[in-house]
């Protein structure tokens, strides 16, 4: 209930050091990312030569940006701030259940303009795909920011 007043100056600082800082590790992020483009899916794998999902997401925000998630996708459903489907920006996790149960247990990192990257399965690479088809819209759970 009290009111008080601070310079100006305080506050144009820390918003523009913040905003940077946290714009600079996503891009960190999607060039990580982007270089694991190709690399095998392996069950368990966290790099560097393959990955299982949650394993790639592990690996690059550790390696890119300081952070340090679950290993596993239900676990890191819990990391960051949910954030809605129509809210979505580069960096955020998404997370799909592939089951069909509904329960959490793919993610990717969202890339912006619909496509995510994410190591899919076995027998296949990492990639970067639409988002928005009706297999993935289907099994779309929710998302999570972390940066």
């Amino acid at each position: 209930g009290t009111t008080g007043w601070v310079s100006g100056d305080y506050l144009t600082k820390g918003v523009v050091e913040n905003s940077t800082s946290s714009t600079n590790k996503v891009q960190a992020v999607l060039d990580l990312a982007e270089k694991q483009l190709g690399k095998p899916y392996v069950w368990g794998a966290e790099g560097p030569n393959s990955f299982d999902c949650s394993g790639l997401i592990y690996y690059v925000y550790k390696n890119a940006a300081g952070i340090t998630l679950p290993r596993t996708s239900a676990a890191q459903y819990s990391a960051g701030v949910a954030v809605s489907k129509s809210n979505l920006k580069a960096g955020d996790l998404i997370f799909s259940s592939t089951d069909g149960t509904g329960n959490i247990t793919h993610v990717a990192i969202y890339v912006g303009n619909g496509k995510m990257i994410h190591a899919p399965r076995s027998g296949k690479n990492v990639e970067k795909v639409d988002m928005n088809t009706n297999y993935w819209n289907k099994a779309y759970v929710g998302a999570r920011r972390v940066l």
